[in-house]
């Protein structure tokens, strides 16, 4: 385990007598919705899941596609994806895009029903011909087979991680398009050598969205929270399942 990872923490926790917006993040509104014995523990009681090791390389992809249509917002063009799948939307510059890229700034919307502060950060925004805003999101792998569509269980995450990121634009007042777009970078293995350098097969996969979720689970959210008793474990939680039978193990002896 890292040096650095502190089984339990005193700071950044949820105090329902405090005046000021508690700020929850997309991912762990996500972490609510798997299992909100682990989000309790996590946000009030300060003992979170163990970390997992970070995707640099995932990191890296992130930054030089950035980059990339970076370069075509500064120049009013399309990207060649977005030309290839004939998408009517281009990178679209915005005096906030820097501050929602961050990850701990993000697009930040206090709820005011729970005084909660909600965020997320985006990879990119586009806007097509109507003048709505697009979503789009970054996302590197390295799959046997072509990836064109979202049809994994775990691909729901993505889906919800999108759907949130539409919900804050909207709640800041953006008029946004129920379509956004994955920019789905699979890694290429079937090279004869490394060389080098890694390749990669990159495919736009459309997805639309569906927000309406998210008001419902940011008040669940917000009850969980409140609440006097430690809830029961979603089924299915690795994590719950480990720390129980650890203790069956402790307590039996």
């Amino acid at each position: 385990m890292s040096e650095y990872y502190t089984p339990q923490r005193t700071r950044n926790l949820y105090d329902p007598k405090d005046t000021e917006p508690f700020k929850l993040s997309r991912s762990k509104i996500d972490l609510f919705l798997s299992c909100p014995r682990c989000f309790y523990f996590d946000r009030k009681l300060g003992v979170g899941r163990p970390p997992g090791f970070p995707f640099s390389l995932n990191s890296a992809v992130d930054a030089l596609l950035k980059k990339e249509f970076d370069i075509h917002r500064s120049a009013g063009t399309k990207h060649a994806l977005i030309e290839k799948y004939g998408v009517d939307a281009r990178p679209i510059p915005h005096e906030d895009l820097a501050k929602w890229r961050h990850n701990f700034t993000g697009i930040q919307y206090v709820h005011e029903p729970t005084n909660l502060l909600i965020y997320g950060a985006i990879d990119d925004l586009w806007q097509n011909s109507k003048g709505e805003y697009i979503v789009v999101d970054y996302k590197a792998t390295a799959k046997e087979g072509d990836i064109t569509e979202l049809d994994k269980a775990w691909h729901d995450g993505y889906k919800r991680q999108m759907e949130v990121y539409q919900w804050l634009l909207r709640r800041r007042g953006l008029t946004v398009s129920d379509t956004g777009y994955f920019v789905y970078c699979n890694g290429k293995a079937d090279r004869v050598a490394f060389d080098g350098k890694l390749e990669f097969d990159v495919t736009l996969i459309p997805y639309t969205g569906n927000d309406s979720w998210v008001e419902n689970a940011v008040i669940g959210a917000h009850n969980c929270l409140n609440a006097d008793i430690i809830p029961e474990a979603a089924e299915g939680c690795d994590y719950c399942a480990y720390v129980n039978a650890i203790n069956q193990q402790n307590y039996g002896r």
